[in-house]
């Protein structure tokens, strides 16, 4: 028998359970991002016990996990439905993260990127007016760092100093909104790293560009740190879309 949706709702899993809850739900997580679980799907809990060799427990608690973020809903005498992607908590950054690791990656890239570019030179412009000054000699003295490790091609320090860039600045704004954005942001930064849609050494071009925006945040000049947060936003969409066309080629020459 399938479960109401009040089973579905609560049942937190065991600290024991915790790491078979965390690969149960990447697994639906990213099947159902990736459309190996296509809307109207029904999901069966003792077929999920089965495949996972899970108990119960677990798979309830994975499954309130999934309907709070839109991807299933409980309904009488059909079981647990897979829902359509309008459904979805697009800002959840677990879902953005399993949609970065599906075939449908670019529309996700593409879809944060124009919100980022939307909301991060506004976040610079605001905290060009905002931010204190030992914080704004700090992002300069980040951006220097940046610049140190993309020259040196250290990648993983470079990700690293770069989610902090971007955080810093959306905390700099004072809108509270917009530093709720930093998680995502970090996602799809990630997620251009793990998924190779960022160059082994950045271009000179955006390493200027992170120093632009934080010195004019220093002159407290809104305007021109504004106009260098969408330089360095466009600047970041060329090259993922370059860098994915590179990386599809050899998909289509190998289908001809």
């Amino acid at each position: 028998m399938e479960p109401s949706s009040t089973e579905v709702a609560a049942v937190p899993a065991s600290p024991a359970e915790s790491g078979l809850h965390a690969r149960v739900l990447e697994h639906l997580g990213t099947a159902i991002c990736g459309g190996e679980l296509p809307p109207g799907s029904v999901l069966n809990i003792d077929e999920l016990v089965d495949r996972y060799a899970v108990s119960r427990s677990v798979v309830r608690e994975v499954l309130r996990v999934l309907a709070s973020i839109g991807f299933i809903e409980a309904r009488r005498r059909v079981g647990v439905m897979i829902r359509p992607a309008s459904a979805w908590n697009v800002f959840d950054p677990q879902v953005i993260r399993w949609r970065l690791a599906s075939a449908g990656r670019m529309a996700q890239l593409r879809s944060i990127t124009e919100l980022r570019t939307a909301v991060e030179p506004h976040a610079a412009y605001l905290a060009a007016s905002r931010i204190g000054r030992d914080e704004a000699s700090d992002l300069v003295g980040l951006a220097a760092k940046m610049w140190a490790a993309g020259e040196a091609g250290d990648e993983e320090r470079f990700l690293h100093l770069d989610i902090e860039f971007h955080r810093r600045v959306l905390l700099a704004s004072g809108n509270e909104m917009f530093v709720r954005l930093q998680e995502l942001v970090a996602e799809v930064l990630t997620g251009r790293h793990k998924h190779h849609l960022m160059p082994h050494h950045p271009h000179e071009q955006a390493l200027q560009m992170h120093a632009d925006v934080a010195q004019a945040i220093q002159r407290r000049d809104g305007e021109r740190a504004r106009q260098a947060m969408v330089q360095l936003m466009e600047q970041a969409f060329d090259e993922m879309k370059s860098l994915w066309e590179q990386t599809a080629l050899p998909d289509r020459s190998k289908a001809e």
